[in-house]
């Protein structure tokens, strides 16, 4: 009988096997076709690039015609003008993980593609895209290349940016002593933020160093130039940011930082700035009875008016870590870590410790280079 069942088993098995097999075996991944048509931006487009953060360019291609089940997904890719994408010099899935016939890209993205090819800073040039429609282990180059006439930012040649940058200046925290210059963080590279007080009237410049004969940096009309001076128009905490691949920046005041109570969906009180990045107060806040119990969930709302407007902007700094845990005495610092966000009022919220509630407690917010952005309460 075991001798029966063992046959049955090798003659079930050969079976299944042959009844897989076609005259397309090993095969199955040439169901796929390439792409036949660039449909955005049109061939030889003159795209002259925008150092603004929201600026960016639409790609769109036809779908690859499958005529098995199941879609491709999809690799935009970037070359010289005579490169033939052996070896791209860029390569991005579309959006939806690869599964779009699309992709936005930003300038910012764009002017470093274009910087790969040595093109240098405001100069023109062209560069080539096409697409790698995937299907299995088979990849097709779309049919079309097209070109696209670029003309980059304005930025500084990857040799020229500073690792480090510090804000100095008569009209600085630290005035005309470079020692005591406020420190920008490196958000990424070539790319510095800072929360500083500024004098109104009088100048300041960015420093490649604290010490030394340090290179000299200003900001004016939102370009990043490599002299002159930079001023304010009035006395106040700002956020200034400075981006030496584009060679773009901004200055906007910082109004108001205040302790958002998710609860009453409000602010419960201003965290005034003591400094170097640092807003610290101390208050008292009473948690919320709920029918469930008591809540104690909050925030930070932070306003902004970029210098020379009157146009107040709302933001959040909440949780970097979504958590939604009541913190103790052996919670990791990463639970205080901040991100600014678009505000909402229960989204990306902390809770209080419960020792808190109806007790005095001090406030603080480190917005500072060397340190991820946080922030502490702890008992006065």
């Amino acid at each position: 009988m075991k001798q029966i069942t063992y046959y049955l088993s090798i003659f079930i098995s050969l079976t299944l096997f042959l009844s897989g097999c076609t005259d397309n075996m090993g095969e199955t991944d040439k169901i796929l076709t390439d792409v036949k048509e660039l449909i955005e931006p049109m061939d030889s487009k003159v795209l002259v690039l925008q150092p603004a953060a929201s600026a960016s360019e639409y790609f769109e291609w036809e779908h690859a015609n499958i005529s098995g089940g199941g879609p491709a997904i999809y690799q935009i890719a970037f070359d010289n003008e005579d490169g033939d994408f052996s070896k791209p010099l860029y390569i991005a899935y579309s959006n939806n993980n690869g599964f779009s016939n699309f992709i936005n890209l930003s300038h910012k993205q764009l002017n470093k593609i274009a910087g790969m090819t040595g093109m240098g800073p405001s100069a023109t040039g062209t560069i080539k895209w096409t697409v790698f429609s995937i299907k299995g282990t088979n990849l097709m180059k779309a049919a079309k290349e097209n070109k696209i006439i670029i003309t980059r930012l304005a930025g500084f040649p990857e040799e020229e940016i500073p690792i480090d940058l510090f804000v100095t200046g008569e009209a600085s925290e630290g005035g005309t002593d470079l020692s005591k210059a406020h420190k920008m963080k490196a958000v990424s590279t070539g790319e510095f933020e800072v929360y500083t007080y500024l004098k109104a009237g009088v100048p300041f410049n960015f420093a490649s160093s604290n010490s030394g004969t340090p290179e000299l940096f200003s900001l004016n009309d939102g370009i990043v130039k490599n002299d002159g001076q930079t001023t304010v128009s009035s006395d106040g905490v700002y956020r200034v940011t400075v981006d030496f691949n584009t060679g773009a920046g901004t200055i906007s005041e910082v109004t108001r930082i205040g302790f958002f109570f998710s609860p009453d969906n409000k602010i419960l009180f201003d965290l005034p700035y003591k400094g170097y990045g640092v807003f610290q107060t101390t208050e008292t806040v009473t948690f919320k009875q709920e029918g469930w119990g008591r809540d104690e969930r909050y925030k930070f709302r932070m306003f902004i008016k970029e210098e020379g407007s009157e146009e107040e902007v709302e933001m959040e700094w909440g949780t970097l870590n979504q958590t939604d845990s009541r913190p103790n005495a052996n919670t990791p610092e990463s639970y205080y870590y901040l991100k600014l966000l678009n505000p909402t009022q229960w989204d990306n919220k902390w809770k209080l410790m419960g020792n808190f509630d109806g007790n005095p407690a001090v406030y603080t917010i480190y917005l500072q280079a060397d340190q991820p952005y946080t922030h502490s309460i702890i008992a006065p």
